[in-house]
């Protein structure tokens, strides 16, 4: 089939489709801004605060280049998957790939849409029951022992007053405004990194090595970079929400959002490392000291934009059980239904473990890579016909081929180097007594392994 674009005019089914089935943003009410903002909500995420230790992993240089590529990528086959959805009359990433590679190519990606928002959504939790807990503790009286330190208890009074009820709505444009107040407190939080670079970054030796070109963990950095990137899993939901979802106004949105998003993440990475190098935790917050005021109030900024991001997540992963156990229609009790069961399951969990380093990063490897990288080329590939490597083919094909090469070296290197965590610790440096000479000392226990164990390859 010869490849097929839309003109600036002409309008798309897909929204119309999506609304006769029930299911995704179902009102068509959202502004190019408001879509813009949801996206950018859906793109910085809990993945942000890990982008500073893929600098860590990957050598500052090439990590610059290897996070500016995962944005291109990620802009790219948005788009692309955008055009497959025209080209295979899809009206969801679920029907798509179901258009295009079958039953079986659906069964593949309904598992790898609903994991990977659904072990976000665990992460939410968690980054919010330990950033909210550190910062009540700095409000007089709120000691250790208090129950507003209690990250058990922050967990489930955030759940219920916020993520719950907004995770109910069944519309996603009225997330918009929610959105708007997310992206704000994340430009607070980078502002805040910036100035603790230049103030607290002179404080703390770098270690040797620390401006290497490259790293031998950059598969790993990819991975942490993919899982900080990737929303794919939000795109037609997105799509849809638009009041005049033209071709030219999603390159719009896209653009925006994720060109606004690369370069926050940029400037957050690379001042996060600078000021910490070698000291670089998986969780940027867990570098900061404990009587760190201006870090405190960071913590609750991004605490907050935690939570209004989780909805956006909830959204996709019921959408997930909507079209494979409920043929694409919730009645308004089974939307509660599932609904409740999705966040009372990754309460649960979040409840149970405070460190998911690990399984952040084969999120990464298993369900961001192909999500981003494999999945949209592939269908893309199918689906418009002709050569590979030729003409509006070749593009998708090197993402394809790299998306599989990144894919399995990334998950060698995250099985064989795993990602160290120090959740709770205060940081050599943040003691009267540090002089640099002790930079490798347990502060509680535990070795910061991470503080020698990249070696530069220039």
């Amino acid at each position: 089939m010869a490849h097929q674009t839309e003109t600036d005019d002409t309008k798309v089914l897909l929204s119309a489709q999506k609304k006769s089935s029930g299911v995704g943003g179902g009102g068509g009410r959202s502004s190019v801004p408001s879509a813009c903002f949801n996206f950018i909500n859906s793109i910085i995420g809990s993945g942000i605060i890990g982008l500073p230790y893929s600098m860590n992993q990957a050598g500052l240089p090439l990590g610059m280049i290897l996070l500016l590529i995962t944005a291109f990528i990620t802009d790219y086959t948005i788009i692309l998957m955008i055009k497959g959805g025209n080209l295979s009359g899809a009206w969801s990433y679920q029907s798509l790939v179901q258009n295009t590679f079958g039953f079986t190519g659906y069964l593949i990606l309904s598992a790898l849409q609903f994991l990977y928002p659904f072990i976000a959504m665990i992460s939410y939790n968690i980054i919010t029951g330990d950033t909210l807990t550190k910062g009540f503790q700095r409000i007089p009286g709120v000691g250790p022992d208090h129950i507003l330190a209690d990250r058990h208890f922050v967990i489930l009074m955030t759940t219920v007053l916020f993520t719950l009820p907004l995770s109910l709505y069944r519309d996603v444009s009225k997330l918009g405004k929610v959105s708007l107040l997310s992206t704000v407190f994340t430009l607070a939080i980078l502002v805040t990194v910036v100035i603790r670079a230049a103030t607290l970054g002179p404080k703390i030796p770098a270690e040797e090595n620390a401006w290497a070109f490259a790293h031998w963990n950059a598969f790993q950095a990819m991975a942490v970079m993919s899982f900080a990137f990737i929303c794919h899993h939000n795109s037609f939901l997105i799509y849809s929400s638009l009041e005049e979802p033209t071709l030219r106004n999603w390159c719009r949105v896209t653009h925006v959002s994720v060109g606004s998003s690369a370069f926050v993440s940029l400037l957050f990475a690379v001042a996060g490392y600078a000021t910490f190098t070698g000291y670089t935790q998986g969780d940027i917050f867990e570098n900061y000291c404990q009587s760190d005021n201006l870090a405190t109030f960071s913590r609750f900024c991004y605490g907050i934009s935690i939570i209004t991001t989780f909805p956006l997540e909830c959204f996709v992963t019921r959408e997930v059980v909507s079209n494979v156990f409920f043929n694409g229609v919730l009645t308004s009790v089974s939307h509660i239904a599932v609904t409740m069961v999705i966040i009372a399951v990754t309460t649960a969990i979040s409840l149970t473990y405070d460190c998911l380093g690990i399984v952040l990063e084969l999120n990464g490897v298993l369900s961001a890579t192909p999500l981003i990288f494999i999945i949209p080329s592939a269908c893309f590939l199918k689906l418009s016909g002709g050569r590979w490597f030729q003409g509006d083919n070749f593009m998708p094909c090197i993402i394809l081929l790299v998306g599989v090469f990144v894919m399995i070296i990334g998950l060698i290197m995250t099985v064989m180097y795993p990602q160290d965590c120090s959740h709770g610790a205060e940081m050599p440096y943040c003691f009267a007594n540090f002089t640099g000479s002790n930079a490798t000392q347990p502060t509680n226990g535990k070795q910061h392994g991470n503080l020698t164990q990249k070696t530069g390859l220039f």
